[in-house]
């Protein structure tokens, strides 16, 4: 028992002969990676105070492409009758001058989204066949102004995202603000009847509820399809984790690329006897810890060792045509070939906006990918623990430094802490930092989130990078509640956009901040 108490938590070390993460997880399934390419000059990733690394790339993010329309009927006078029916457009020039201010807004929009996205002209449907012909377009989303007109039904097909904006007080009043939800939702009875409707398509006047919107389907066409290298094989930790690769591939569409140990192993054998791969290493670990803010308190070949494997990472990804990359069994059986640990390796490519995972948990994996694409920052994978008295700790020896996307957070290089080996960064998250966290359940049919706020970096015999996080929200609730076993946490405050993305696949959200259930 002594024996076991030792070596608890996320602990890879072999307990009576039986590897912990053996025991608990099981292989199988499929990945994950990020988007495409782009050329090597312009992808090329540079950390302050380090150098370029010349095999390292930037993540090329598709853009979100956006059909804008806008829904009209001119109505003529006739005496005596109700000739129109609500709204501020009566003339072809009222139009024209909505069409200049739409496109106006969505070039405002465009400029302050923080992801690319692509916005069509802005289409007139007055017809049954000007409606058709949209919908066969490639847009990713259908954006419908509706002014007026009953052709928004043609607008709108399941194979595609579909938005509708409604005018109150932000202009000439929608016909479609009274009707939308019983004509259009409804269809005139009680029950929702619309394919690739719900009412969470309906904005009101407010761009930056369109905005969230547009960034949480932008996060989930990067998505879904994410190509990821393996190392080791996709997993899922513990008993409920064992269907969660074929999750990751039938729910997400991930593609893994697995790369066996025993190739790992010979590329790192290979690269030890590379003079000029272990002297860039040296120098890289030279300028790294010149940085402000980092300290060494580990053995410095450890952290050379690290940017070493680092390199081989960026080259399997490289090969592979990914931009992710995770590893299985990564204290057990990686240390005695890289003879350092993977933490730092995994750190230094977060930090360069590409992602990387430990322990190859796919329960947890496609949470980190979707709140990477919608925050456009690294994102922490972590153990929590038992939440009391509305606080959580998280805790894991990978955190990346760059957790805004901008700024190296203070750090720590120390030994990973259950082996005590190797490097591993302690980073210092920013204090009183808004922070969204997420829990993702093993089945993939129910996540709870909420909003917290990084209080403290205590210095716990756990791992490494340690948040003390404040829960907004009913911490008794979300102990009663939790589920699978990892979290992932991301700077900034998404839970909106991580609830309207998840609704998209079918699986139901918990917002604990808000406590608000959303079915799927």
């Amino acid at each position: 028992m002594d024996e076991i108490r030792r070596h608890s938590g996320c602990c890879g070390c072999r307990v009576h002969g039986v590897n912990r993460r053996e025991f608990l997880a099981s292989a199988g399934g499929l990945a994950a990676g990020i988007a495409l390419f782009s050329s090597a000059a312009d992808a090329r990733v540079k950390m302050p105070g380090v150098p370029i690394e010349t095999s390292s790339v930037a993540v090329s993010k598709k853009p979100l492409l956006v059909q804008p329309v806008i829904t009209y009927q001119i109505y003529e006078r006739r005496e005596a009758v109700s000739w129109r029916p609500w709204g501020g457009l009566h003339s072809a020039n009222d139009v024209d001058n909505e069409i200049k201010r739409i496109e106006g807004e969505l070039r405002a929009l465009a400029a302050r989204a923080g992801f690319p996205i692509e916005f069509r002209p802005v289409g007139r449907v007055t017809s049954q066949e000007q409606a058709e012909s949209f919908r066969r377009g490639d847009a990713d989303v259908m954006l419908v102004y509706a002014a007026s007109g009953g052709n928004i039904e043609a607008l709108i097909t399941p194979d595609r995202y579909n938005l509708i904006y409604v005018r109150h007080k932000s202009g000439p009043v929608y016909l479609w603000y009274e009707i939308a939800h019983p004509w259009l939702l409804r269809k005139a009875v009680d029950e929702y009847g619309q394919p690739g409707l719900e009412p969470y398509d309906v904005i009101v006047d407010e761009y930056d509820d369109l905005l969230w919107r547009l960034r949480a389907l932008f996060a989930l066409k990067n998505t879904l399809g994410t190509r990821m290298v393996a190392v080791g094989g996709p997993s899922g930790w513990g008993h409920g984790g064992r269907t969660a690769p074929k999750i990751a591939s039938d729910v997400w569409k991930m593609d893994i690329q697995t790369v066996p140990y025993d190739e790992l192993g010979k590329r790192i054998a290979s690269a030890k006897q590379d003079a000029s791969r272990i002297r860039r290493a040296q120098e890289e670990t030279s300028a790294y810890l010149k940085i402000s803010g980092t300290r060494l308190e580990t053995d410095r070949g450890f952290v050379e060792r690290a940017f070493l494997l680092k390199h081989i990472f960026d080259d399997l990804m490289m090969e592979a045509g990914a931009n992710a990359i995770t590893i299985n069994d990564c204290m057990t059986t990686i240390i005695p070939m890289s003879e350092t640990t993977a933490c730092l390796a995994l750190s230094l490519i977060n930090d360069e906006g590409r992602l990387a995972f430990c322990e190859s948990d796919f329960v947890v994996i496609p949470s980190g990918v979707l709140l990477h694409h919608i925050a456009g920052t690294p994102v922490f994978l972590q153990d929590p623990t038992y939440p009391h008295h509305g606080i959580v700790t998280l805790a894991h020896c990978t955190a990346p430094r760059k957790m805004d996307g901008k700024r190296l957070e203070k750090t720590r290089l120390l030994t990973h802490f259950e082996s005590d080996y190797g490097a591993a960064p302690k980073v210092d998250m920013r204090i009183g930092q808004v922070v969204t966290v997420v829990d993702p359940d093993f089945a993939n049919q129910r996540w709870i989130g909420f909003r917290g706020k990084i209080l403290e970096n205590p210095f716990l015999d756990i791992c490494r990078t340690q948040v003390d996080v404040a829960i907004e929200g009913d911490c008794t609730r979300l102990a009663a509640d939790m589920r699978g076993f990892h979290w992932m946490l991301v700077y900034g405050d998404y839970l909106k956009e991580t609830g309207y993305a998840l609704r998209k696949l079918g699986i139901g959200w918990y917002n604990l901040t808000a406590d608000r259930t959303v079915e799927a």
